[in-house]
């Protein structure tokens, strides 16, 4: 049973994350759609290699396709949010449960090929949407239902956060256990 990731992310908007690396304000704004093309390709490389792709690592962490499918829905789910923001003023996001979605979607049993279609579709539609708005409309808000308010800026970094990390969660060499 895969224990739910239940931590507030947030904080990744204010400094580097230790796990990956990532400090998603350092990048220029006009590179965080050219950073998700990127983060998909690789992705699309990974998916595709074939190894164990539905293998979990251990029983209570997700198997590289489960992550991918995880990352396809983030990147769709940073789409229909920017659509919200950039057509309403201040949206209330509906929630979103990772964990469930991972289930109910059966994430695991999914085609890899079509998993890494899919992802590179969805990274590209977010960062075509990105690409060249104005300053003002990166200033939009839009809040998710626990109250976590985002503009489109935060937003986006925040989601480039998410791809990356989870890209390294599964490319990243195993730490050796702690007897």
């Amino acid at each position: 049973m895969i224990v739910p990731d239940t931590k507030d992310w947030t904080w990744v908007l204010e400094r580097r994350c230790a796990e990956c690396g990532v400090d998603p304000r350092a990048a220029r704004w006009a590179e965080v759609p050219v950073l998700l093309r990127s983060n998909a390709a690789s992705w699309c490389d990974v998916l595709s290699a074939g190894v164990r792709l539905r293998e979990r690592p251990r029983a209570d962490r997700w198997s590289v396709l489960e992550y991918g499918c995880h990352v396809r829905d983030a990147l769709r789910l940073l789409d229909r949010r920017l659509v919200l923001m950039l057509t309403e003023d201040d949206p209330v996001y509906d929630d979103w449960d990772q964990d469930r979605a991972a289930v109910d979607e059966r994430y695991n049993e999914q085609e890899p090929s079509t998993v890494a279609t899919d992802l590179s579709i969805a990274a590209e539609r977010a960062a075509t949407r990105l690409d060249g708005l104005a300053d003002g409309a990166l200033r939009r808000s839009g809040r998710r239902g626990d109250g976590t308010r985002f503009t489109v800026e935060t937003l986006s970094r925040y989601i480039l956060h998410d791809v990356v990390h989870h890209l390294h969660d599964v490319t990243a060499p195993a730490s050796p256990s702690v007897a």
